[in-house]
């Protein structure tokens, strides 16, 4: 919406209500039972507590609060995101610099926005998208100039969208295009052959490839691949590649906004410039803390365990309901519901029946010219609850939609 008065940021029209505001809304008015405590599985921010080490660090280094942060981070944090790359990629000692090829960000949503703005540059530029995505892609290429594309991620390409599909014309106007393994919201994972050739489009029609891998450590059964190992088995060669990884669902701590870009040096030195310019630093107790959890893998685990069971919980409870697939990675569920009217419908009944705020699938969808979307049909439901917890919320879905 543009001021009624200001020549504004011609993008902000063509951004649509944050999904939670929509989600808002859209329930706006209706009650949910006063027999039932109201259960939240709308937002992927994780229940599960996270480590001690995060306190006790942040109280050994509290005198540091008072200290003007380094944009690029301590040598300490960057040296910590280095080795669990090592560790978690298989990667040769020598396959990242700790200097030139990380940065520290102040969570990824932020960096993830930013890289927009970092790659676009003229107004005829693509910025291209999974559809169903994480809202900030589409926003970032709006409010960067950019003509936003969304490519088609469905059950019929395994939730990933068909690189060999985009149109040339597209592809050759590209400035950025944005890939999420494990995806939100459907968990689909990237083999290491997929991200190769994502790579290679990058290098052919020369744009920058964002992939986000914020939900590369919690995965049910195998590893997800990441473009950190591609690019390593590619001799060492980053360009045109920026990683974006997190510690909001590695380490159950979203409210210490700590997440880093890593990759193609060149792009990291001006994103480096960039954000010195415009984006806040992370304070320097939180960098401990981070450079701490980092190095840390035995609460990652322990986290990561925790998910497999309410994937077996599911599993169990759904059986084959609402097309349920056992996610690859991540912690949502999927679900179609069509059958019962609808994302938008099933939201509405889930709150005024159920008590659950769930998050109509089309909140994370673009609409196509024939005014639907892919999103038109599911549910996200996000399993960051205890197990006790998602038992409870899965039988109340299942009581509501029988």
């Amino acid at each position: 919406m543009q001021h009624p008065s200001l020549p504004l940021n011609p993008g902000l029209a063509r951004l649509t209500d944050y999904p939670f505001d929509r989600l808002r809304s859209l329930l706006d008015g209706v009650s949910p039972p006063d027999n039932m405590d109201p259960l939240t599985l709308s937002i992927g921010e994780p229940k599960h507590s996270p480590p001690d080490t995060i306190t006790d660090t942040l109280n050994a280094n509290k005198d540091l609060w008072g200290r003007y942060p380094p944009i690029d981070g301590t040598p300490e944090l960057r040296a910590a995101i280095a080795g669990w790359m090592q560790r978690r990629f298989n990667l040769p000692d020598d396959a990242i610099d700790a200097d030139a090829q990380i940065l520290p960000v102040i969570g990824t949503r932020e960096a993830l926005f930013m890289a927009a703005l970092l790659a676009v540059a003229d107004d005829d530029a693509t910025v291209l998208f999974p559809n169903p995505m994480y809202h900030v892609y589409a926003g970032a290429a709006a409010l960067a100039g950019a003509e936003a594309v969304a490519l088609e991620a469905t059950a019929a390409n395994g939730f990933l969208p068909d690189l060999e599909a985009i149109d040339e014309q597209i592809l050759s106007r590209c400035a950025l295009m944005y890939l999420c393994t494990p995806s939100n919201p459907e968990g689909a994972v990237a083999s290491k052959s997929y991200i190769s050739r994502a790579i290679d489009l990058a290098r052919t029609h020369r744009f920058v490839l964002a992939m986000d891998e914020c939900y590369s450590e919690i995965y049910d059964r195998e590893p997800p691949a990441g473009a950190a190992e591609v690019c390593s088995e590619d001799g060492g060669n980053f360009d045109n590649v920026l990683i974006f990884q997190s510690l909001s669902k590695r380490s159950s701590a979203p409210g210490l906004r700590s997440g880093f870009v890593a990759g193609d040096a060149s792009l990291i030195a001006r994103f480096r410039l960039f954000r010195n310019y415009g984006a806040a630093t992370m304070p320097l107790p939180i960098m401990a803390a981070s450079t701490a959890l980092w190095s840390d893998d035995a609460h990652v685990a322990e986290n990561r365990a925790l998910y497999q069971a309410k994937f077996d919980l599911a599993e169990r409870l759904l059986g084959t309901r609402f097309g349920f697939k056992r996610p690859a990675g991540g912690f949502f569920l999927w679900l179609d519901v069509s059958e019962y009217g609808g994302g938008e419908v099933v939201a509405k009944r889930l709150w005024a029946e159920a008590a659950l705020r769930v998050l109509p699938g089309a909140f994370l969808s673009r609409v196509a010219e024939d005014g639907t979307s892919p999103g038109d049909d599911f549910i996200r439901l996000a399993l960051v609850h205890s197990p006790d917890v998602t038992e409870d919320a899965l039988n109340r879905v299942l009581k509501v939609l029988r």
